[in-house]
């Protein structure tokens, strides 16, 4: 290492000045005069020069692999404005459009008429309400990463408090491998069912596939993840409008009868359960993917494209969904294939025979690759999760948890694939309740406790004596999720409440969540102020 010191204001015994320059640390000192300089202060200098070398060479062999092939190596710590290069607002937009405009939120959407019975049009209404109480929250906190450049789960520290937030993290981590399977699984069925005979994809084959796409995106971080994300959509948009041109040409289509009364008023809160948990999914992600954003980009604009970002995809599949869902109604084969394959085998269905054959083949295998832009947000966020669950976790480099994440949907999703994918459905769908009730938290403390964003003092983001407890995040978290026992209307367990609407139940579980977390920390966190002062 070349040290380069320079010594000023040594002089001669005449009075005359000299400057003298050491430009190669082997050069003997000897030679340069040094009566004048402060011993201490040259020692700090070349210990500060010797402490640099060593921290570069502490850099894990991933990290330097991920830097010299421009990855972000980038980790919880907050993001500086200097470093905020991404001032695209369409970037922000497309992330969402295209995480949405897969086979994930197509499946969800024919639900309404064939598990809750519901016909065409009602299932219209539901997937437009639930789906705009959903997303707002995404986009809401969209903004926050912008203007703190902090990422979600670091975020609410602040938000939920400190002890409370990494509950949520290990919650965050959860959802985001079990979505990560779910979605995976669903694409594995479809490219199995493509050249069916001897040369067919197993299913372990198509898990690996969608995983291994996943891994290519997700190592390289932000930037490469907004590049892969504002393009995905076009195939996939392509495919469903194939669909629909399919769909219409084979008559199959119908809206259904009407219906009403309480079975149908619950058939109605259980869909929109499912709806609202899918699109307020990406919540606990949301700022993750703005913080390189600059702070003077307009709240406003971020707000409302991200809005449009999302509602436009989770409609149009979510509709399409439905409307594929009623053909399988009137059509025995297709809800035969939709039975024993699911979405995969009611697309096939759609699709390839008595239709487009190979070319119908070929639009199944790019809908099913779509999951790779559903299951990226998933994976990127899983490692940002697990280090702001525990200091010494976030020393560990973001690539790495990133490649563990995608280990663990391979090693749990093909055994489901096989085995349990009817539990992982039931269980994510479950495991969206505690949105809500992050919402409920969040929310309150940000208008009524910090009154705005100039409440928040971001250089406390990691220290415990500045940072609120959580007392009151706790207390809303559990009451809430009490709340959601009570209400909820699964097939492995309904509520007191949620049995009683309706002939076989209605799911308010988010409703009740959401509410009675609002309720109680708005009771607690007064005195928790008043006694913690934080």
């Amino acid at each position: 290492m070349e040290l380069n010191y320079r010594l000023h204001d040594d002089r001669d015994s005449e009075g005359n000045s000299h400057d003298y320059e050491l430009n190669d640390v082997e050069k003997p000192m000897t030679d340069v005069k040094t009566t004048n300089v402060d011993s201490a202060e040259f020692d700090y200098y070349e210990d500060e020069s010797a402490e640099a070398s060593l921290e570069e060479t502490k850099l894990s062999f991933i990290s330097r692999l991920a830097l010299s092939l421009n990855a972000e190596t980038k980790g919880i710590e907050p993001v500086t404005e200097e470093e905020k290069t991404d001032d695209s607002v369409l970037n922000a937009s497309s992330m969402w459009f295209s995480a949405n405009m897969v086979i994930a939120s197509y499946a969800l959407g024919a639900l309404g008429p064939i598990v809750f019975g519901l016909n065409f049009a009602q299932s219209v209404l539901v997937i437009f309400f639930f789906n705009i109480m959903g997303l707002v929250s995404v986009a809401f906190f969209s903004v926050f990463g912008a203007e703190f450049g902090l990422r979600q789960m670091i975020l609410s520290r602040f938000l939920l408090g400190n002890v409370t937030a990494r509950i949520f993290a290990v919650i965050n981590i959860v959802a985001c491998v079990g979505w990560g399977v779910v979605n995976t699984v669903v694409s594995a069925q479809l490219l199995h069912m493509v050249n069916r005979g001897p040369h067919e994809l197993p299913l372990w084959g198509g898990c690996l596939v969608i995983v291994g796409a996943t891994v290519l995106v997700t190592f390289f971080g932000y930037n490469i993840i907004h590049a892969y994300e504002r393009w995905s959509w076009v195939p996939n948009f392509a495919v469903f409008l194939v669909i629909i041109a399919r769909l219409h040409k084979s008559g199959q289509f119908s809206n259904g009868p009407w219906t009403s009364g309480a079975t149908t008023a619950g058939s109605v809160l259980s869909f929109g359960s499912a709806i609202y948990g899918f699109a307020a999914g990406y919540t606990t992600y949301a700022a993750d993917y703005t913080v390189y954003m600059p702070k003077s980009v307009n709240k406003y604009k971020i707000f409302f494209s991200i809005c449009a970002g999302l509602a436009f995809p989770l409609l149009f599949t979510m509709i399409l969904g439905a409307a594929s869902a009623m053909g399988a109604v009137n059509n025995p084969e297709w809800m035969a294939l939709y039975e024993s394959d699911n979405m995969g085998g009611l697309t096939y269905a759609i699709l390839v025979p008595n239709s487009l054959h190979g070319f119908g083949e070929f639009c199944c295998v790019l809908l099913a690759m779509s999951t790779v832009a559903n299951n990226i947000p998933n994976m990127y966020t899983i490692a940002l999760s697990v280090q702001a669950l525990w200091a010494p976790l976030a020393k560990v480099p973001r690539v790495i948890w990133t490649l563990c994440g995608n280990a663990a949907v391979v090693g749990i999703s093909i055994p489901a694939s096989y085995y349990f994918e009817g539990f992982m459905q039931n269980f994510m769908d479950s495991i969206g309740y505690y949105l809500a009730i992050y919402v409920g938290i969040s929310v309150s403390e940000h208008f009524f406790y910090r009154r705005g964003f100039k409440g928040y003092n971001i250089e406390d983001w990691d220290n415990l004596k500045k940072l609120p407890i959580g007392i009151a995040g706790c207390a809303a978290l559990f009451v809430g999720a009490v709340g959601v026992a009570l209400g909820m209307s699964q097939t492995y367990w309904t509520g007191e409440i949620g049995r009683k609407i309706g002939k076989f139940g209605g799911d308010i579980g988010f409703e009740l969540g959401l509410s009675w977390a609002f309720v109680v920390y708005n009771i607690v966190r007064p005195f928790e102020i008043k006694y913690f002062g934080r």
